[in-house]
């Protein structure tokens, strides 16, 4: 009876390890790269004193493709794909999904009359938005992605303040660019996960997840979301030192150009139209309860740890001007339009509820004016498909401004 059970306790371990390894083949051969997890859910409930302008209830659904948005239905015949990338004013973290700008301008452009403007059955608007990436971010987040699409109507890029944050954070040095943000981190999902031998690192587990997931679509809940903006914005406001001299920008221009002009080529590449969102953010004189809001250009980061020293708002304000006459810069030198979305969002803290990101309103305006763009004629048209080619018109007749 001992031989027996030993005998079979020595089988289920080699079954076990031929499973598990042979998953572990499997998942690496099959896995994509994914910004965010496929069929993953997130409920927030928000913190209604770190956050009084927000909705107290925001979703975060990820469809099949890791997108933020909803699935694709039907097949690709006569639908128009579009994809947004970009940084944390893309992702929305704090919105609910209907209110995200990206899902605004979905619902937008599905209207009858801009159906047939695009000449399509309908509109696609996939959001791979991520909370701290920058121009490399993007620029590698684009390579390993782009390939897995089959060729997108349009492609929206806004990326440019995380390259100004992510500088700061490291007390802004001349002769240093951005410390990037690491490969495997800007991917919930990829073909490189390790695995070890503890219960929650096997493949077998990770299968496990993806079939509940797939099956049961379970809701993640987070309590206070929000929470640490009022932490983050009293160290501001208390700050010991705050920094008023302007840095030497040389080289974060330049390695904002270079990867800027990389991700625009492969953004090209990939789509009929590509459309620089320029990103905006709240300047003007503020007044006490503006400035109390901000939490943005520590050096060191915030949301994780104790910060004593900040760049001034003037500073702050500087940097992401210059960044953003640089992406204009680069964008015309490409060929690609560019929308200045500043000149449409003016009512302060009804448009931003922070430096840099959207209210509820600030989102709405944000989506009409870039499908204002989209749906403008171009003066030439260009079919490259059996319809229409989504066209991006460098004299959208918008509140805003674009130029190519």
């Amino acid at each position: 009876m001992t031989a027996w059970v030993t005998g079979a306790v020595i089988v289920g371990a080699v079954v076990f390890m031929v499973v598990e390894l042979a998953s572990r083949w499997w998942l690496r051969r099959r896995s994509r790269y994914y910004v965010w997890r496929p069929g993953s859910r997130l409920e927030m409930r928000v913190d209604p004193e770190a956050c009084p302008e927000l909705e107290p209830l925001v979703r975060f659904d990820i469809n099949t493709a890791g997108e933020r948005g909803a699935d694709v239905r039907g097949s690709d015949d006569g639908l128009c794909r579009i994809l947004v990338a970009g940084g944390s004013a893309v992702e929305c973290f704090m919105l609910d999904q209907p209110t995200s700008w990206p899902a605004a301008l979905e619902r937008l452009l599905n209207a009858p009359d801009s159906l047939r403007i695009l000449g399509a059955r309908g509109v696609h608007v996939g959001n791979i938005g991520r909370s701290g990436v920058g121009s490399a971010e993007l620029d590698l987040i684009l390579e390993r992605i782009l390939p897995q699409y089959d060729r997108l109507d349009a492609i929206l890029i806004m990326v440019g303040a995380s390259d100004v944050y992510h500088w700061m954070e490291i007390g802004a040095p001349p002769s240093r660019a951005p410390t990037p943000v690491p490969e495997l981190t800007l991917f919930s999902s990829h073909p490189m996960q390790p695995f070890g031998w503890k219960p929650h690192e096997l493949a077998l587990t990770e299968v496990a997840r993806r079939v509940r997931r797939f099956w049961l679509h379970p809701v993640e809940v987070k309590e206070r979301a929000g929470a640490w903006f009022a932490t983050a914005r009293r160290m501001r406001a208390e700050a010991r030192e705050v920094r008023s001299t302007m840095p030497d920008t040389t080289t974060l221009l330049e390695h904002l150009e270079h990867h800027f002009r990389r991700l625009l080529r492969r953004a090209k590449a990939s789509a009929d139209r590509v459309l620089v969102v320029r990103q905006p953010w709240f300047e003007k004189n503020y007044t006490a309860d503006e400035a109390a809001r901000f939490w943005t250009g520590a050096v060191g980061m915030p949301w994780r740890e104790t910060v004593n020293a900040y760049y001034s708002l003037e500073v702050l304000n500087r940097l992401l001007g210059l960044v953003d006459a640089r992406v204009a810069k680069v964008a015309s030198a490409l060929g690609v339009p560019h929308l200045n979305l500043r000149p449409v969002l003016t009512q302060g803290l009804r448009h931003y509820y922070d430096h840099d990101h959207f209210t509820p309103v600030g989102a709405a305006v944000v989506a009409q004016t870039v499908a204002t763009a989209l749906l403008a004629r171009p003066a030439v048209t260009r079919t490259v498909r059996s319809r229409p080619a989504l066209a991006v018109s460098a004299s959208a007749p918008s509140p805003g401004s674009t130029s190519s």
